[in-house]
């Protein structure tokens, strides 16, 4: 039989409901005094986790007040049977939503950390926060007495329509997770493309791949277009790799000297120059007869691909002033081309020559002479 309702009966539930609020205040008050030690560290996990934590403490300490108090309470059976569900309910999606957070929180850490960027694989990150919501409403109907073994059963025959609906998207998914499983492109590495796209990958989700260009365009690629063209990743096994530059000098010139001249411009650009790596050892290779020049290369240390602009940039400069001062000829492109005017009597040939492109007639403008 049920018992009346007294105001000892409220006064109890009254204590224990201020009692789940005083503890959801204070345990907030501890966990934001965990926080600024958290932040101190240089793992940021715990962040993640004393975050979470500071969601789902204080609303349990709440949910164990309220149950509390409706304990008190001379409530029919019934009536408690569903506040119980209600909070339990309550507490199952709290809960579940921390958790997704810890993990996703956690996945997003690990994945930074390994590549070394401020950008993250959402993939991941998604995949993991659905996965535990999934668990956690599968939870929720498993406590309100909801069978889900038919629910599962249908879940996978509607996932089998889904999925030959979904090919396409389903491919880029697969694909995108693949592609960050084989780590053969991870956020923050400079590709380019078979295609011609180039620049650096800021983010691979579920669909797409996002590559931002020099020129700071966006450039969205989808993953299974990503997976099956010829790339080329300029960080990977290493960031730090080597440009080649061309040039050539006279004929004339003493190659001993410009070996030094040059591998001491080098060294100067390598220690000077940001981006450039200043352990590099300055190489020159001499290595074509040409034209009108001996030609030879220079291989310079750049610490990351778009670096490799700017310090061509200075290298050039100070090699042509140092060249200047050294007395080092550049000479300029020569070729020398007989033109045979047409078959008359008495007309004699004229021979031009092409100076730098330039074309010029020796022996004034070009005329016929005859008998």
């Amino acid at each position: 039989m049920k018992r009346a309702l007294t105001v000892d009966d409220l006064v109890i539930a009254g204590i224990w409901l201020a009692a789940g609020l005083v503890a959801a205040f204070l345990l907030r008050m501890l966990l934001r005094w965990l926080r600024k030690h958290a932040d101190r560290t240089r793992w940021s996990g715990d962040d993640v986790v004393v975050d979470a934590l500071r969601t789902v403490v204080p609303w349990a300490a709440v949910v164990g007040g309220v149950a509390s108090a409706g304990a008190a309470l001379p409530l029919t059976k019934a009536v408690q049977h569903t506040v119980n569900q209600i909070l339990t309910v309550l507490l199952i999606f709290v809960v579940t939503v921390a958790a997704a957070r810890v993990v996703a929180g956690l996945v997003r850490t690990v994945t930074q950390s390994r590549s070394g960027v401020a950008g993250s694989a959402t993939i991941f990150v998604n995949i993991t926060r659905i996965l535990v919501l999934a668990i956690g409403f599968l939870v929720v109907l498993q406590t309100l007495g909801v069978s889900i073994a038919p629910l599962l059963t249908a879940l996978g025959v509607g996932g089998l329509a889904v999925a030959l609906a979904l090919q396409d998207t389903l491919a880029n998914l697969f694909a995108g997770i693949h592609i960050l499983a084989s780590k053969t492109v991870q956020p923050g590495d400079y590709i380019r493309l078979s295609s011609g796209e180039e620049g650096y990958v800021e983010d691979i989700n579920w669909r797409q791949t996002t590559v931002r260009s020099l020129s700071n365009n966006l450039v969205v690629i989808p993953n299974g277009e990503l997976a099956k063209t010829n790339m080329t990743n300029f960080m990977r096994p290493e960031e730090q790799l080597t440009i080649l530059v061309q040039a050539g000098v006279a004929y004339d010139s003493d190659l001993d000297q410009v070996e030094r001249v040059t591998c001491e411009v080098v060294a100067e650009v390598m220690t000077e120059i940001t981006g450039a790596v200043p352990e590099h050892e300055p190489l020159v290779r001499f290595h074509t007869f040409g034209d009108s020049r001996i030609g030879f290369t220079i291989i310079l240390g750049v610490g990351e691909f778009s670096d490799q602009y700017r310090i061509k940039h200075e290298f050039i400069k100070r090699l042509h002033k140092r060249y200047r001062e050294e007395g080092i000829r550049i000479p300029a492109p020569t070729r020398t081309v007989s033109l045979q005017q047409g078959p008359r009597q008495g007309t004699t040939a004229i021979p031009q020559q092409r100076v730098g492109g330039d074309e010029a007639v020796q022996g004034g403008q070009a005329a016929a002479l005859h008998d």
